[in-house]
């Protein structure tokens, strides 16, 4: 597994990082509470060793899910969880509706500190390495933001902190206040809106960049069939990138990236994980079972030569750019 630094916080990642939305089960058609377990320990196991969740995927579940596998392990992982959106206060801007509740948008100093007290409960834990603001607060000053990170920090709650759902501007004003560790962003080979401005910015200030949906919910993994059908609430029904004649786009793409992939004997999804390495510090990706773990760690250990990722690209660039 290839590990990279956590900005200038001296924390060692893991390049491959486990998410947990899924594992909430809010947007993905509910959840399997031993199957996730299972994939945190199975993730551990590969040599994983960035774990990442929030309180908004599922109003805790997946933090308690995550506490609940780290016992007796926390001190091999690096953790990181968000505040910024609560559901204990209408305080801020509305967000969303999740399961009954209403969320806002919500990043003042008492708020942060409520939220991280209520996340240690639920992680089992007395600190978590990496906090970040889930997504950005039009309504409380960066400047307050920032202050009640950095207390926290000297408290020796939190050891180190990132955002997310942010752009270059609102980086920089972080950035006038304090130090960020990282920034938590999607990014993927059909996600690559951050190469513009925000990656040159992190690498002038030493900030990982860290990109979520690595596999764009699954589409990369490989291809979908045709029958393949997502049910419930899961986002995935109605999301115009899964439309029948995207698949059959993905299917001509990993056709013509198959010789790269046998080359080198890896899954598809890894093959697409390492090719967003080449690029980002870590790759956060998501899995419910065992074995979607253990394949996605395997991507911290595949080394892709120029021409490979030059071909990716390339091959990309001709099958896929009407996928929005």
């Amino acid at each position: 597994m290839k590990m990279s630094q956590l900005g200038s916080s001296g924390i060692a990642c893991s390049s491959v990082g486990l998410g947990t939305w899924a594992m909430g089960g809010w947007m993905w058609g509910g959840s399997d509470d031993v199957g996730a377990i299972s994939a945190i320990h199975a993730s551990l196991d590969a040599g994983v060793n960035f774990i990442d969740t929030a309180p908004a995927y599922g109003l805790g579940h997946a933090e308690e899910l995550v506490g609940h596998a780290l016992k007796g392990r926390r001190d091999k992982v690096v953790l990181a969880t968000k505040c910024g959106l609560v559901w204990h206060t209408q305080k801020g801007t509305h967000f969303f509706n999740e399961e009954g509740h209403d969320v806002y948008r919500y990043l003042g100093k008492d708020s942060i500190a409520y939220e991280l007290e209520q996340s240690l409960a639920r992680l089992k834990t007395d600190y978590v390495d990496l906090y970040f603001t889930h997504w950005q607060d039009e309504t409380t000053p960066i400047e307050e933001t920032m202050g009640a990170l950095l207390d926290l920090k000297r408290q020796g709650k939190i050891r180190a902190i990132g955002i997310s759902n942010a752009n270059e501007t609102i980086l920089s004003k972080y950035l006038e206040y304090g130090p960020v560790d990282a920034i938590q962003e999607r990014y993927s080979l059909l996600d690559r809106e951050l190469e513009q401005d925000v990656i040159p910015l992190c690498r002038k200030h030493n900030v990982s960049v860290h990109g979520y949906s690595s596999l764009a919910l699954g589409l990369l993994a490989g291809p979908i069939p045709p029958t393949r059908v997502f049910e419930g609430d899961d986002q995935r029904r109605d999301n115009p990138r899964f439309s029948p004649a995207n698949r059959e786009r993905l299917a001509a793409f990993f056709q013509a990236i198959e010789p790269i992939r046998a080359a080198h004997g890896c899954s598809f999804g890894q093959l697409m994980i390492a090719w967003s390495l080449s690029r980002i510090d870590l790759a956060l990706c998501g899995a419910r079972k065992p074995a979607q773990a253990q394949d996605n760690a395997g991507a911290g250990a595949l080394e892709l030569a120029a021409h490979d990722l030059e071909r990716i690209t390339t091959e990309a660039a001709r099958h896929l750019t009407t996928i929005a």
